[in-house]
């Protein structure tokens, strides 16, 4: 019976991991480039149940008790054993600011910081009074030459990552026109974007502000090739991969479940009082 109190015990702190992961996803369900996460658990070794005699006397079999007839399994709990997060692509999202930017496929901003180069899929740009494009943190945009310094708030970027600058502005809406294949050349080139990925984008250690950073076991940042490269999108941000019906229906599953644990304990409970209870008076 104590075993019964220690498996339904570890069954409700795995619930309580998952409700935090969940309640977590459900707070950055409007967080731009959010990728959700999901809580997995691994169970405790299985111990094989062997059968006796009917005396009670367990027969020790010449070499090894491994001949010994099985008549099942025990399980001894479950344990929390990641937290492991989904890089499915989030729902596009069009704002008409020429200073949003979104990936979509594979892949990151980089942005440097004042503890390194950190990664991010927040394109939520803006430019600060030295020229420079910077998150709303203030932090750095980079390309593949350092930091993105632009001369005027009229620049475009193209599918690739190239930011141009000096285009034309539309009279009416006050916006970047679209510019044809044929006209880029026309435009100055500052840079591109750097764009990175990793061997392992599972160890990518969340840093908060929607940052990410590598790891180890994750491998160091690469610039994506050119025939692997994400398309960038501008004026469109990529909204949280995170369904909130989906989430709710999860929760609903945890408490329930972590509720069958806490019954589960207090019947264990009971019994071994009543074992205790009723041998004393024996």
């Amino acid at each position: 019976m104590i075993r019964g109190l220690y498996t339904g015990a570890s069954g409700m702190v795995v619930e309580m991991h998952r409700m935090d992961t969940i309640a977590n996803n459900l707070a950055n369900v409007n967080l731009t480039g959010y990728k959700r996460d999901t809580s997995i658990q691994k169970a405790f070794p299985e111990l094989l149940l062997r059968r006796m005699n009917d005396n009670g006397v367990y027969n020790f079999p010449f070499g090894s008790v491994d001949t010994a007839p099985i008549v099942g399994k025990l399980g001894t709990g479950v344990e929390q054993n990641e937290v492991y997060t989904v890089f499915t692509q989030g729902p596009m999202k069009e704002t008409g600011n020429d200073f949003d930017l979104a990936l979509e496929g594979k892949g990151f901003f980089s942005v440097q910081t004042g503890q390194g180069e950190r990664y991010t899929r927040n394109g939520t740009f803006l430019i600060n009074r030295d020229g420079y494009l910077v998150t709303k943190t203030g932090d750095y945009v980079l390309g593949e030459k350092g930091p993105v310094k632009l001369k005027k708030n009229n620049f475009v970027v193209d599918q690739d990552g190239k930011i141009y600058q000096n285009a034309k502005f539309s009279g009416d809406a006050g916006r970047l026109v679209s510019l044809e294949e044929n006209q880029w050349e026309n435009m100055e080139l500052v840079d591109r974007l750097k764009v990175v990925d990793f061997k392992r984008e599972r160890y990518l250690k969340k840093m908060g502000n929607s940052y990410w950073n590598s790891a180890r076991e994750s491998g160091k940042a690469e610039i994506i090739p050119d025939n692997k490269r994400p398309k960038v999108r501008q004026g469109f941000l990529e909204g949280a991969n995170v369904n909130p019906v989906t989430e709710m229906v999860k929760m609903i599953e945890v408490n329930r479940s972590y509720e069958a644990n806490q019954k589960l304990i207090q019947s264990e409970d009971a019994l071994l009082g009543k074992l205790i209870n009723d041998a004393v008076k024996v």
